[in-house]
């Protein structure tokens, strides 16, 4: 049962981090492994809150898998939650929290997983281990390259 926490200070705003992080159409142009990110659905709750359906496509050498997540995008309380529905994993939860600190924002990231085959988890755990330490480094950077004056 993999885990991953990290929590970090950056120059940004939560609401500008909350956007970057919820544009995951994105992804593919900057996040470590991610070859292709297709929305396949999206409802409004009328809430400020939005919930999506995408499927993620990763890849490292001859490995590539896809797996298909539920995004709930709580833009009021700047919170993205992501459950797991199809794909190679047992399980995958993660979840994203945005918060004003002097300066700018704290960004804390949680993931946890595990892969159905142990196969699978030997040949990519390592791999995911390492993207996912990478991840919030990568948002960082995206952020500053996009939100530079």
């Amino acid at each position: 049962m993999p885990t991953f926490r990290m929590t970090r200070t950056v120059k940004h705003t939560p609401d500008q981090m909350f956007a970057l992080v919820a544009d995951v159409e994105r992804y593919p142009e900057f996040l470590p492994l991610c070859e292709e990110l297709r929305v396949i659905r999206r409802v409004q709750s009328g809430e400020g809150v939005e919930t999506l359906v995408a499927t993620m496509s990763v890849g490292y050498k001859a490995i590539n898998e896809s797996f298909t997540t539920r995004v709930t995008l709580d833009e009021p309380r700047l919170r993205i939650g992501v459950e797991y529905v199809d794909g190679p994993f047992k399980y995958l939860e993660n979840r994203w929290n945005f918060r004003a600190v002097p300066g700018g924002c704290e960004v804390e990231f949680y993931i946890n997983y595990e892969f159905k085959s142990f196969a699978l988890s030997i040949l990519m755990g390592s791999v995911f281990d390492k993207a996912f330490r990478k991840f919030t480094e990568a948002f960082e950077q995206r952020a500053d390259a996009v939100f530079a004056a």
